[in-house]
């Protein structure tokens, strides 16, 4: 098969779209025929070296990615041959104390496809039966490719963690990206007021067409001063904040008193400086989030399948044009996820 590839740690220049090994599908898994997936922002950082994580080189990048069955493993029973399937990237063990209370996704021993395994950016893929969730025949493979990470993310952080409730007022950073562009529709669809940034007017027309009432062009404007302003200087109830240290200070001033700042990651860097002093005397609070328990899953991909979120694809690349498709999420270009499908879908 082939499959998109890299056997060391660098820039764009070491992926490869190449000749693989034919996965098989072992005890508990199911080798899907993929047809779409999707990148993160955690395949850039792989692909550069993520430190304390040793890979088994060559490593297949992706965590996003849907197909179609085509054999089960020994002991399978959820799935059958033809059946569609997208991937659900979060690994657990399923025996430590976060796992028996139903919190896997806090599992002491959490890993992710495409980051601490191989991922399935590549003509066929072995995954856990347990990593998988049922498409319906409806739903379209860039759809069913796109979907999984980014609004399981985005449903935990600001429902079971955050706990966003109707009325309040949330800002979502990056409203263009993945998690971002989830966030909006989530927090529109709860009955939230939402604001949202963006760099430039074309992704701010199209963070308002996923249910932003508020945007602000954070290139141009100072959006901590924009949302004190907008708000009558009260603030917002929550920020959704993946930026980390570029924006983590200008989070904590955007909050009313009693608010909350949620975050599931930290692409401008993870050791931001920060406020105790505004955190303690304003009594905000500081939630962490990381993907989403199985039930969490089901709940809101049940919602994309039915059309209730649509993740916005801005390309659809081949998997030989990979080091592209890695540009396009470096560089910020465009609104949504980028997808790559195998040359031989194409």
């Amino acid at each position: 098969m082939k499959a998109v590839q890299f056997s060391e740690h660098g820039d764009r220049d070491v992926i490869d779209y190449g000749d693989f090994p034919d996965p098989e599908p072992g005890r508990g898994e199911v080798l899907v025929d993929v047809k779409a997936g999707a990148l993160n922002h955690l395949d850039i950082w792989t692909r550069k070296g993520l430190p304390g994580i040793d890979l088994e080189m060559p490593h297949v990048p992706g965590s996003d990615g849907a197909g179609v069955v085509t054999a089960v493993g020994e002991g399978v029973t959820r799935f059958a041959e033809g059946d569609h399937v997208a991937v659900t990237a979060g690994v657990s063990c399923g025996a430590c104390e976060f796992c028996r209370h139903g919190e896997e996704s806090q599992c002491v021993r959490f890993s992710i496809i495409g980051e601490h395994q191989r991922g399935v950016h590549s003509e066929l893929a072995a995954v856990p039966a347990d990593n998988l969730v049922p498409v319906p025949d409806h739903v379209d493979w860039e759809v069913a490719g796109s979907a999984s990470l980014v609004f399981q993310t985005a449903w935990r952080m600001l429902l079971s963690q955050g706990e966003l409730a109707p009325g309040e007022k949330i800002l979502v950073l990056g409203a263009s990206g993945g998690v971002g562009h989830a966030a909006v529709q989530i927090a529109d669809f709860v009955g939230a007021e939402v604001y949202a940034t963006a760099s430039t007017e074309e992704k701010l027309r199209y963070a308002e067409d996923c249910g932003a009432e508020h945007v602000i062009n954070y290139e141009e404007d100072d959006f901590a001063a924009e949302i004190r302003e907008l708000t009558g200087r009260r603030g917002v109830d929550m920020v959704v904040d993946h930026i980390g240290a570029a924006t983590w200070t200008d989070s904590l001033k955007s909050l009313a008193k009693g608010g909350r700042v949620v975050t599931c990651g930290a692409t401008t860097g993870g050791r931001p400086e920060t406020d105790i002093n505004r955190i303690f005397w304003n009594q905000l609070k500081v939630i962490g989030s990381t993907m989403a328990t199985p039930g969490e899953v089901d709940d809101v991909l049940e919602l994309v399948w039915d059309g209730t979120f649509e993740p916005r694809v801005r390309e659809v690349l081949p998997m030989s044009e990979a080091a592209r498709a890695h540009e396009m999420i470096e560089n910020r270009e465009g609104f949504g996820k980028v997808v790559v499908r195998p040359d031989s879908e194409l």
